[in-house]
């Protein structure tokens, strides 16, 4: 297989991905055969060097994670770990040898790299830093090379083309789980009612559209419906739009891509942001109307407002477990609720244990996505 071939597999399960968690580690596989690495880990986090926060960290070798690592790594071994600051003062997209962000004493001395980077297998790996949306960093790093002769021009410059991907896949994905459709299938998503969401056939005509994108095409806020196709208000972003149409329906053999940007508003609102993709469909269906692209409509100044009371009633939970649902689904931590109520973390961690009893989930996503469906959004 060339590396155009492998390139093209692992976006196309990039793609798949971004709807569904359960299909990253698969994308993690075709990146380690395809760049010859033993692993790869992707961080995201936020905050300044000396207090950052890490929402997500995945530590994949071969398509199996390894949570008892990404465990042991940011509790013992992140906090303390030399090449942070460096890391982050690293230009947006570069690559960089990990050994290369530590000192030669560092390199004898620190516990990060001689026990943690050992443990994960990537002394010898390779990494770089993303600027996320938001304001968020993403880290992607990759384990040692698998070859005894170190890494070669083309694994680098495979890992270079992958990296607005990447960072591309994060910023859809937020938008899936800030719209609380973490999980869902196309299908699904046409429920979704705080996020817009439009569906395009090969040649970019409307198949479908939820609520939410109809009432926006309706009133013609920065982007209408015309005669079936999308088609957005200023001329300039018209260009930009139509490429990422371009990008996500290549009329052409090559590869589709995913992409994103930020859409005006004629009411003076604030802009949205859109998102456009390809949707990998594998079997053959003989020309017939399928969908081949995805666009969501994220909407920044629309938000939720959630009531505990509201949730205790409907939930049947008590009124310490609703205020703990509304905090996670908020986005907080156990470690964070704790210091709020001024309870011990293991009471935090009971209480969802209830909730989630007396709901029959057993994800967090699943809570999350179960009070953000009885939140009021405005």
């Amino acid at each position: 297989m060339s590396d155009q071939d492998a390139f093209e597999r692992i976006l196309e399960s990039l793609h798949a991905a971004t709807l569904d968690d359960a299909l990253w580690p698969t994308t993690s596989a075709l990146i380690d055969e395809a760049c010859g690495t033993v692993g790869n880990a992707l961080v995201v986090s936020e905050g300044p060097p000396d207090n950052t926060r890490a929402h997500f960290a995945g530590i994949y070798k071969r398509g199996q994670r390894y949570e008892d690592l990404e465990r042991e790594w940011l509790a013992v071994y992140q906090p303390s770990n030399e090449c942070v600051p460096r890391f982050r003062q690293l230009p947006d997209s570069q690559i960089v040898r990990i050994a290369d962000l530590y000192t030669a004493e560092e390199l004898k001395t620190s516990r990060a790299y001689n026990e943690g980077l050992r443990r994960i297998g990537g002394q010898q790996g390779v990494m770089a830093r993303l600027d996320g949306p938001a304001g968020c960093t993403i880290a992607w790093a990759t384990g040692d090379p698998v070859g005894a002769a170190g890494w070669e021009v083309s694994q680098l410059a495979l890992m270079k083309g992958l990296l607005p991907h990447i960072r591309q896949f994060v910023r859809v994905r937020q938008a899936v789980v800030s719209a609380g459709a973490v999980g869902a299938s196309l299908a699904d998503l046409l429920d979704n009612t705080r996020v817009g969401v439009i569906q395009l056939d090969r040649s970019g005509r409307i198949v479908e559209a939820n609520d939410r994108a109809r009432h926006l095409l309706r009133h013609g806020d920065g982007l209408s419906d015309r005669s079936g196709k999308l088609r957005v208000y200023a001329p300039a972003a018209q260009a930009q739009f139509e490429q990422l149409l371009t990008g996500a329906l290549p009329s052409s053999g090559a590869g589709a891509v995913s992409g994103s940007m930020t859409l005006r508003r004629t009411s003076g609102l604030l802009p949205f942001v859109v998102h456009v993709g390809p949707v990998s469909v594998s079997q053959i269906d003989f020309g017939a109307q399928r969908v081949a692209a995805l666009v969501l409509i994220v909407e920044p100044g629309r938000h939720s407002r959630i009531d505990p009371g509201l949730i205790a009633e409907t939930l049947g939970l008590s009124p310490a477990e609703s205020q703990v649902a509304v905090w996670v689904a908020e986005g907080r931590t156990v470690r964070e609720i704790a210091a709020a109520t001024g309870r011990t973390e293991a009471t935090v961690r009971y209480h969802l244990h209830q909730i989630s009893q007396k709901q029959g989930v057993s994800r967090q996503a699943d809570l999350v996505r179960l009070v953000l469906s009885l939140a009021e959004w405005g």
